[in-house]
């Protein structure tokens, strides 16, 4: 039994922590927002950089791709409502290979493509400068070993079934 008098001493650990910069996560989204990547390099996260490009690059690749099939459409259309014959969707007989409808269906479905891709590219870019934000504030914080969560896998012989769970461990 402890006396009432008796001071309590707790075990303190030194924990070496870099100085807390209250600017770096609004920092490194500006940098981000800048240059797309910038903010990962500042946050030291370089493996997340050809990802950004990669699906920018993906978003504007098929942006332009979806960009060239709306205007073929569209201009094989026109023609053919001024009365020309000749476009590529058209064939060598009397009969269009492709109806006036399916010119406009597909018109419809370059113009909708279009848009998805440019939302993915921007969804890219909004990421990129979240991730940024997000990264430089979890630098910021303790990470104390101390705290563990581990898979537990336990069976049960009575029944012969298999329970899962997680185990939460804090030592203080």
């Amino acid at each position: 039994m402890i006396a009432k008098d008796a001071p309590l001493v707790i075990e303190e650990k030194q924990i070496d922590m870099p100085e807390y910069d209250p600017l770096a996560p609004a920092r490194a989204a500006f940098y981000s927002a800048l240059i797309p990547g910038l903010g990962q390099v500042q946050n030291k996260k370089y493996w997340k950089i050809p990802i950004i490009y990669g699906g920018m690059a993906g978003g504007i690749y098929f942006y332009n791709r979806n960009n060239k099939d709306y205007n073929r459409f569209r201009d094989a259309y026109k023609r053919r409502l001024a009365g020309y014959t000749d476009d590529e969707f058209y064939g060598n007989g009397s009969e269009p290979l492709i109806s006036n409808d399916r010119l406009i269906n597909a018109q419809r479905s370059a113009q909708k493509n279009k848009s998805l891709s440019l939302m993915v590219t921007l969804g890219f870019y909004l990421l990129n400068i979240v991730d940024a934000n997000v990264d430089a504030h979890l630098q910021q914080y303790e990470m104390l070993e101390d705290l563990s969560i581990t898979p537990m896998l336990e069976s049960d012989p009575i029944y012969a079934k298999t329970q899962y769970g997680l185990l939460l461990t804090y030592r203080w």
